[in-house]
């Protein structure tokens, strides 16, 4: 428990650092239709990816609102008996306010009780949480109908452009230098909007332990921390790199699958790794076959990986999923008669194809075309894409036209194709 007393006192305090926290650049976010809708707002994403900033800025919307941040060690001994006292406080301070944003959530046990509750009185609702498991089977049922969720991650790369003050409008043969150098530190630095700041070099780190130990190992009380710690940086060294759950025991000498395939999913679930399954109409040989995992951030990546001759490569891969995700698409590898990097799906069919490649040449342009051409003949599609570092052209075969396109003109598209 915690003292009325106290609770006000941290409110108050609270507001008043996020009142002054600088809103940052405009993300990529409909806000219009984030503060008008009558559904619970919940947004997720890995720490330190700009929720709380994202949260100012749908709070400008409003003349006057309600904040709590229960990121805060002041809260420690905050529970569910103490939100009647919460909203005691919350009606002295702004007499009929019904506007509540709420930073991390779910660091209150049973906190879904007490939001259903508010919503159905009428609170327009608006939480953050640093965590995929949010929204449980369990919670989801709870709040069935209510919520509508936004997955924010670091900086695209037209967000970064933005945040250097660079012009990726009607480009000229001098806009598309300036684009080029923020491209090259794109894909080395990545996009958390802290470090593009300051530029600390052990920023990532602290982001990366941070996530490790108090995301995961603290409050999943793992007890091999050693062989967590080991797969951990393993799967980010190896990004986009096929295996199994079977394959990874065996390599780093774990004694079961099922406790392999359990830290991953507390990587995924804190959202510092995304999974892909290779295509298949049947979800059980999905589930059952090679995946590929992805690191969050390239950035965060190079930061804590060790570094191979052939990283630029794998760099744009791990780029393009993350940026196919933040489009909302459905993503696959595909792998049959040849390979192509991703597939994406909708409403059931694959309905585009894309090949990364970093450099396109002599030795691997016939492999890399027969792997998306493949998967094209494949689903059907008269067309596909392979994004290359910097070069263009389009190739027309077999009745099929495949663009090779530069993934940063692709980034700062408003298209996929």
């Amino acid at each position: 428990m915690i003292s009325p007393i106290q609770i006000e006192e941290l409110v108050l305090s609270q507001k008043e650092q996020f009142l002054s926290r600088d809103p940052g650049i405009p993300r990529e976010i409909a806000l219009e239709r984030v503060t008008k809708t009558s559904a619970i707002v919940v947004i997720t994403g890995i720490r330190r990816s700009g929720k709380s900033t994202l949260m100012r800025q749908i709070a400008g919307a409003f003349s006057d609102f309600l904040y709590i941040n229960f990121d805060d060690d002041r809260f420690m001994d905050f529970g569910l008996a103490d939100f009647p006292a919460l909203m005691l406080v919350f009606e002295k301070i702004s007499p009929g306010v019904k506007t509540l944003f709420v930073d991390e959530i779910q660091n209150i046990e049973g906190w879904e009780r007490f939001i259903r509750r508010i919503h159905d009185e009428g609170y327009k609702v608006f939480l953050t949480g640093s965590n995929a498991n949010l929204l449980s089977s369990e919670l989801g049922t709870r709040l069935t109908g209510r919520y509508t969720t936004i997955t924010l991650y670091p900086f695209s790369f037209r967000e970064v452009l933005r945040f250097r003050s660079v012009d990726f409008t009607r480009i000229t043969a001098k806009k598309k230098a300036a684009i080029l150098a923020e491209f090259d530190r794109y894909l080395t630095c990545g996009g958390f909007a802290d470090f593009l700041k300051f530029e600390d070099p052990d920023y990532l780190k602290r982001i990366y332990d941070d996530i490790l130990f108090r995301d995961i190992i603290s409050r999943a009380g793992i007890r091999e921390v050693r062989g967590f710690r080991q797969l951990a940086h393993y799967l980010i060294t190896n990004t986009a790199n096929p295996a199994t759950y079977n394959a990874l025991k065996n390599t780093l000498g774990f004694k079961s699958v099922m406790s392999v395939r359990d830290y991953v999913g507390f990587l995924l679930e804190a959202y510092l790794l995304f999974e892909i399954f290779r295509y298949d109409p049947s979800l059980k040989k999905q589930y059952v076959s090679e995946k590929k995992l992805y690191c969050i951030d390239t950035g965060l990546r190079n930061a804590v990986a060790f570094r191979f001759s052939d990283d630029k490569g794998r760099l744009l891969e791990n780029l393009v999923l993350i940026e196919l995700l933040r489009r909302g698409r459905t993503v696959f590898f595909y792998k049959k008669s040849g390979e192509c990097d991703f597939v994406t799906e909708e409403r059931g069919r694959i309905t585009a194809a894309y090949q990364v490649c970093y450099d396109l040449t002599r030795e691997n342009r016939e492999r890399e075309l027969n792997g998306i051409m493949s998967a094209m003949k494949t689903h059907g599609l008269s067309s596909g894409s392979i994004l290359t570092y910097n070069q263009e052209e389009r190739i027309e075969t077999e009745g099929m036209s495949v663009r090779v396109v530069p993934a940063w003109k692709w980034l700062i598209s408003d298209t996929d194709a």
